[in-house]
């Protein structure tokens, strides 16, 4: 399986697993439990967070946990780094790191992350409180590419 047994990554952004080997790992997974755990792997495979990013700017709106998130522009593209204080939170943020980092402003833009998070069944099995956190993760990131395509205009 893809990122199960990878090494922790080293670098402040990581490379992260695709995308798409996420989805294929989690598709494996024979119950909830197993991809409970999975995404708490995912989430303590993600480099440590700087001290002096875990304030109100990169801070996340609307999340019942906290969740932090930093991103650099690099050749046109954004890289995404993250943290919760939440273990299940945290391989959200994983996930959607996952998702969207190394991807131009544009490109993070036109994902649908409804439809791209919809193999992993996420919204039958996270309580209303952790998806309204995980939906307003991805509004911050999009509104995140937003700014970076104005400026870059």
């Amino acid at each position: 399986m893809g990122r199960l047994a990878a090494a922790p990554p080293l670098a402040y952004f990581p490379v992260m697993a695709r995308f798409d080997e996420i989805v294929s790992d989690f598709a494996i997974l024979e119950d909830w439990d197993e991809r409970y755990k999975y995404l708490i792997d995912l989430g303590r495979s993600l480099a440590p967070y700087p001290e002096e990013k875990r304030d109100d700017a990169h801070k996340v709106k609307g999340c019942a946990s906290q969740v932090w998130l930093h991103w650099e522009r690099a050749d046109g593209r954004l890289d995404f780094a993250g943290d919760s204080d939440a273990h299940i939170v945290k391989g959200l943020v994983a996930l959607l790191l996952a998702l969207y980092s190394g991807k131009s402003p544009q490109e993070i833009y036109a994902v649908d992350a409804d439809a791209a998070l919809a193999p992993l069944d996420l919204a039958a099995h996270l309580t209303p409180q952790r998806s309204n956190g995980l939906s307003a993760m991805v509004r911050r990131i999009r509104s995140i590419a937003a700014e970076e395509a104005l400026r870059r205009t």
